[in-house]
């Protein structure tokens, strides 16, 4: 297996070499140059694996030779070890809906999924190969804190994270910034989370400062992190449907940086039966506006409850762009040259129409959120983040959706608290959080603080 630029400036590379690469040196994403294809044989033989099983099975082909299987087979092991839940990823009934719960890793998002065994895959690398490997990303909330618990006081890896101050809620950053470990660097970003994600963007567009400091990214541009979610779409899919391949299933997806989904829709294109992929969004609605009307058109970032969706420039959204363009790493500069010209990229038509034969979407107000989270637990006593109340709300007109409940509300309980009058009792891993010291540096939204910040820690080190 190989891996190619969506711009079509990155000649073919392995597995590794695309984990550790991050961002394309081009400045686009990695993809696979062929995606494996899933037999009804084989979906009904993986119906009744255990979810680590499962991960082996989905994950072999896009590894290639670069880990052996039986090495691969304990990395997953050891990554899911640390999951609360035997089947790391189950599905809950409440209310009449199902709910398939991501939030039983170590920091209560579903993050921890992909961001658990990404930190064991760069650590594995390193002590194979050699080398140093700074980690460099920008988090809405969850990214951060599942990214420095998959590498903290690991050796050889240093990880610089960046979140918009004020804009991530108190649990989310205290998960952070208490972690003291002398390779973890919380920086707060006086701005936006799409400021965060420029700066980051930018510093890895520099191939010499990158070069020179080992960079490294843990965002959703990392392609790990998209193939290590599509393994519970398989799961959720063998759960309800026992290996049935006439059985569809569709999902609603709260998704702020198009990650999440994307990694359902590669579930289907390789051969999952999913019927629907409900795009799920809050006022940032840009993917919601681009499913209806085909118009990509950057907007205000709004703050919200549900903050890990506060996003306008969904990173993973060029790769469904270079799929839904043929794979033309040239038309995908052309439409990349407009948004960047004008704020916006429009597709044609018959474009369109595979857009929204690919996707529903639907945006849903924080006053929807508090109404959804306040019926459920009135009905269930189910408490949902808000950001899986805005995926029920986004499918209520169709109920048998299988909704990805994305956090442990324990994250959220200013939401929680508004809409229930109580707060969510939290997991082991986020009691005593707000009691313990932290660690944190305040920055502006500028290259040149970010950069003078990164060569004065490794100075240091």
């Amino acid at each position: 297996m190989h891996y190619i630029s969506t711009r079509g400036g990155v000649a073919p590379v392995g597995f590794a070499e695309a984990l550790m690469m991050g961002l394309g040196t081009d400045g686009g994403l990695l993809v696979p140059e062929r995606l494996p294809q899933v037999d009804a044989d084989c979906l009904r033989a993986w119906s009744d694996l255990s979810f680590q099983a499962l991960a082996l099975e989905i994950m072999t082909p896009f590894v290639g030779g670069d880990i052996p299987r039986s090495h691969l087979a304990r990395l997953i092991d050891r990554s899911y070890a640390s999951f609360s839940h035997p089947a790391v990823t189950p599905l809950r009934e409440a209310a009449g809906r199902t709910y398939l719960e991501l939030f039983h890793g170590p920091t209560a998002a579903f993050k921890d999924v992909a961001l658990q065994l990404l930190g064991n895959l760069f650590e594995y690398f390193l002590e194979r190969d050699g080398g140093q490997l700074n980690i460099v990303g920008a988090t809405s909330g969850d990214t951060g804190s599942a990214a420095i618990y998959g590498v903290r006081g690991k050796p050889r890896i240093n990880i610089f994270i960046l979140h918009p101050k004020g804009r991530v809620s108190p649990v989310q950053e205290r998960q952070m910034t208490t972690v003291l470990d002398a390779n973890v660097h919380n920086i707060a970003v006086r701005g936006t989370f799409d400021d965060c994600q420029h700066l980051v963007k930018t510093l890895f567009r520099d191939l010499d400062f990158k070069a020179r400091h080992s960079l490294g990214a843990v965002n959703s541009i990392n392609w790990l992190r998209i193939l290590a979610q599509t393994v519970y779409y398989f799961y959720a899919w063998g759960q309800i449907s026992g290996g049935d391949t006439a059985r569809q299933v569709s999902f609603a997806v709260p998704t702020g940086n198009f990650g999440d989904v994307f990694a359902g829709w590669l579930a289907r294109r390789m051969g999952l039966p999913i019927d629907r992929l409900v795009i799920a969004t809050n006022r940032n609605d840009i993917l919601a506006r681009f499913v209806a009307d085909g118009r990509y058109a950057k907007g205000e970032v709004f703050h919200t409850l549900s903050p890990a969706m506060d996003i306008q420039v969904a990173s993973n959204f060029e790769r469904y762009l270079y799929y839904l363009l043929d794979q033309d790493p040239g038309a995908v500069c052309a439409k990349l040259a407009d948004l960047e010209a004008t704020g916006q990229l429009d597709v044609d038509p018959a474009q369109l129409r595979q857009v929204q034969a690919d996707f529903a979407a639907a945006a849903v107000s924080d006053a929807q959120t508090l109404a959804q989270i306040r019926s459920t637990y009135e009905t269930s006593g189910y408490i949902l983040c808000p950001h899986t109340a805005v995926g029920a709300v986004a499918s209520r007109d169709a109920p048998e959706t299988v909704v990805l409940a994305t956090a442990h509300p324990a994250k959220f309980n200013e939401a929680v608290r508004e809409a229930i009058g109580r707060e969510a009792p939290p997991p082991p891993a986020l009691e005593g959080l707000m009691d313990k010291p932290v660690r944190c540096t305040e920055l502006g939204a500028s290259d040149a603080e970010l950069r003078a910040h990164i060569d004065a820690a490794l100075a240091a080190i």
